[in-house]
């Protein structure tokens, strides 16, 4: 497929024109966009293919709901049976499991059977108390120790009989995959989302950084808390009011903490995060959100990371931010 030329131009060579495009398409249960300034010679179509397929290689490999994907591969693998993976799920798993060590276990991607068995994965669609209470019975003490990965080989191993779900990390590394096809176009000024996962590439081309809306974490509607810069940075959020249950007058969130073996119960109504790909921004916003106040404040001050934190009380939403987040620039409307 054509791409743009990687010579770089003469001094005294006026830059080509560009245009502004925006790319967009299905996937992962919702919808994938790319905002760009290229020049007129980058094959649209051919690019937009491109970011698609990149984007579907990662849920054929890593979604829990498609039986064929290499996930559920490795769900049904027996413990201790070696299996043979693409690179880009073992440097999903690798992810995962540093992460997983540095939040000491606040993200966890061995919660694949939690999550099913309180309704949000693709084995039920609402709590069941028997396969509640077997998914605590079964619950490893450690991710690092119960599954085990050969990088050179290509090949991972259980010693347990865990279920791992991704969904925490696989979004923000689809993004990633994104970019690494924006680059490889050589598009100077771009922003990739997915499911409110974003990734600038530079700046735009009228030289200001991309402004990204952070979302006020208000169920039924959409509302912005405040807007933050990116320049070749990544941010995800996530919360508690897009993807719950209700049971009776419970509110029942989708993201797990593993350590409680049950779903997130604390002040937290979202957290944000910058890093600099977004399969970390997206792994950590997950991490902090099951950490908390007091752990995950504390975690992410630790890290000297770049977090908001929007916690809920009794007199409304109170912010919380930490490096970036801590002083807003003059002039932004981050609140």
């Amino acid at each position: 497929m054509p791409k743009t030329s990687s010579e770089p131009l003469a001094h005294d060579q006026p830059l080509p024109p560009s245009k502004r495009a925006t790319l967009h398409g299905p996937a992962m249960g919702t919808r994938w966009s790319v905002t760009l300034d290229a020049d007129t010679t980058v094959d649209m179509e051919a690019l937009r293919q491109q970011l698609a397929a990149a984007v579907e290689q990662v849920d054929e490999q890593m979604s829990p709901w498609k039986p064929d994907s290499d996930l559920v591969r490795l769900n049904r693998a027996p413990p201790g049976e070696w299996v043979d993976l693409p690179p880009e799920m073992l440097e999903v798993l690798s992810c995962a499991l540093d992460i997983q060590h540095r939040s000491a276990g606040a993200f966890d991607p061995c919660v694949g059977q939690l999550v099913d068995a309180w309704g949000f994965g693709p084995v039920r669609d609402a709590p069941d108390g028997q396969a509640i209470r077997a998914a605590r019975q079964s619950m490893p003490v450690a991710a690092q120790e119960c599954l085990e990965l050969d990088m050179p080989t290509r090949r991972v191993r259980k010693h347990a009989p865990v279920q791992l779900d991704l969904c925490g990390v696989a979004k923000g590394y689809a993004v990633d995959r994104m970019v690494h096809v924006l680059q490889q176009h050589r598009v100077p000024h771009a922003l990739a989302s997915l499911d409110g996962e974003l990734r600038a590439v530079g700046r735009q081309a009228s030289g200001a950084p991309c402004a990204v809306a952070v979302e006020r974490p208000e169920t039924g509607r959409r509302a912005v808390h405040g807007v933050i810069e990116l320049e070749d940075l990544a941010v995800a959020t996530s919360g508690d009011y897009r993807r719950y249950l209700e049971v009776g007058d419970v509110r029942i969130t989708h993201t797990m903490d593993a350590r409680r073996c049950a779903p997130v119960h604390n002040a937290v109504a979202s957290v944000t995060v910058l890093a600099g790909s977004c399969m970390q921004a997206d792994a950590w916003a997950t991490a902090l959100l099951v950490g908390g106040p007091g752990e995950g404040l504390a975690t992410a001050q630790r890290l000297k990371m770049d977090v908001l934190f929007l916690l809920r009380g009794a007199d409304g939403l109170t912010a919380i931010g930490l490096g970036r987040f801590g002083e807003p620039a003059e002039g932004s409307a981050l609140s």
